[in-house]
């Protein structure tokens, strides 16, 4: 089976902490290499996800928070990176992220591939960096060339792995890692996989994010309505055959974002492992 990673949200009430131990612990059959944490715009969650990666940690998992440059100065950076080293934190996903409404400037930091270059300034190779990869292309890109340049000047700036925006694709995973590799990028670029649980929720967030949902997985959805045993059993299925034409293409990893929920993914890798 390929390596699996997870990735949770900091819960914001004590009853949501417990029930997200709960739910890691039915994840940890899975055996994760790591798990990582996410925060809110503008990093505005950043305790709570500390908090999170600490528990994960002492729970004997590998764990890596999210960190966002925008709206940041290096100062409060520093700060940031002192707190995860004392924390005992050796991998961090740094990403650009996005301005909190309501802020006018940007900071001292425009893109990822800035904050990647200040994280290996300020403390070497002591972290594994993960970086955000987007095989349909940014919403905010340019182009599509410019999207494959700027992820080649996070590999640059000392970037090690990519995690990919969700899809439900695979030929666009593998043409983006295809046109990576003529760009002289090859660090692993590990597939997002997002289980689908609820049409709605997914049909919010691809709208948001820019991730495309086929028409005809859209429709079928559309056409249970209500029936949501229909919209789990048919997510599984499609979620299933995706990750394996990922596993059966290469892809170095899987890296599920669970919605700090436990069930779609093992029911997506239980259906994977059996078949």
């Amino acid at each position: 089976m390929l390596p699996i990673s997870l990735e949770f949200f900091p819960p914001k009430t004590p009853e949501g902490a417990d029930k997200l131990r709960a739910v890691r612990q039915q994840l940890y059959a899975l055996k994760p290499e790591f798990c990582s944490v996410t925060f809110g715009a503008g990093g505005s969650t950043q305790d709570g996800t500390l908090q999170t990666v600490s528990a994960i940690m002492a729970e004997g998992v590998p764990a890596a928070p999210h960190l966002s440059c925008i709206g940041q100065t290096r100062e409060s950076l520093r700060e940031r990176l002192a707190a995860y080293r004392a924390a005992g934190v050796t991998r961090i996903v740094a990403l650009r992220g996005d301005l909190p409404s309501g802020y006018g400037a940007a900071g001292e930091f425009r893109y990822a591939s800035d904050l990647v270059a200040f994280i290996r300034a300020e403390t070497g190779d002591h972290f594994h960096l993960e970086v955000a990869a987007y095989p349909e292309t940014h919403p905010q890109a340019r182009s599509p060339q410019s999207d494959l340049e700027a992820f080649a000047a996070k590999v640059k700036a000392g970037a090690n792995t990519g995690i990919t925006q969700y899809f439900f694709n695979s030929d666009a995973y593998f043409r983006y890692v295809d046109d990576l590799y003529k760009l002289g990028v090859d660090v692993p670029i590990v597939p997002g996989i997002m289980p689908i649980s609820s049409s709605t929720q997914l049909m919010r967030f691809s709208d948001a994010c820019g991730a495309e949902i086929p028409r005809w997985i859209r429709l079928r959805l559309q056409s249970f309505g209500d029936d949501t045993a229909s919209i789990k059993a048919f997510g599984v299925d499609v979620v299933a055959d995706l990750c394996e034409q990922l596993a059966n293409g290469g892809a170095p990893g899987l890296h599920f974002y669970t919605m700090n929920q436990a069930q779609a993914t093992l029911a997506v890798l239980g259906r994977v492992n059996a078949r």
